[in-house]
């Protein structure tokens, strides 16, 4: 019986690119150091490269799903052109209190909700248990251990904010604390070599 295959599951703002608050604009992608190489290293160790990110300002009508999808486009270009690859993207534009009509809901979409990787997971046949979430906030670690994966908190973005809330809450704790998502994927690939 074939090994199902692992993923790298990645928060967008702040870990991949610089966080831009209610991204919407492709001219303001701009890519975190190191980013292109971390892409390319997931891509190379053949996890499927995965982005996960809430995008609430669709609930909050400051832009439309479409939006999101030229900004999709702008940061798979930038990664292309240098030989990085995502494999897809996965957004919930929904937020429980803010907004109007159909977006304004409780999903079961929105991180740390597990609706994003459950999708991934249905769709790419993955294995959680052998999958990693990297992120700028403790909501991707709490994600990670839902979906029973590892979770990396870079402190990139929110991170360094971030780490001052783990000393009220040691249960969102991650499996490890990187420095970017360079440093997050070399200590994957640390782990992936253990016996």
């Amino acid at each position: 019986m074939k090994k199902k295959k692992g993923a790298v599951f990645l928060d967008r703002d702040g870990t991949i690119i610089e966080d831009r608050d209610y991204l919407s604009d492709p001219r303001d992608v701009k890519l975190i150091p190191g980013s292109v190489q971390a892409v390319k290293a997931i891509n190379d160790m053949g996890f499927k490269t995965i982005v996960v990110t809430n995008q609430s300002g669709v609930a909050r009508g400051y832009f439309s799903e479409e939006k999101i999808e030229v900004v999709h486009n702008k940061l798979k270009e930038l990664l292309n052109k240098d030989g990085a690859r995502i494999d897809a993207f996965y957004y919930c534009p929904h937020h429980p209190t803010s907004g109007e009509g159909a977006y304004k809901t409780r999903c079961h979409c929105r991180k740390p909700e597990t609706g994003m990787l459950d999708a991934a997971v249905r769709d790419f046949d993955l294995d959680q248990a052998r999958s990693y979430v990297i992120g700028d906030k403790l909501i991707d670690i709490e994600l990670a251990q839902r979906a029973g994966a590892r979770g990396i908190l870079v402190k990139t973005g929110y991170g360094i904010r971030e780490l001052e809330k783990l000393k009220e809450n040691s249960e969102t704790a991650p499996d490890h604390i990187a420095e970017d998502l360079l440093d997050a994927v070399e200590w994957i690939k640390k782990e992936e070599e253990k016996p």
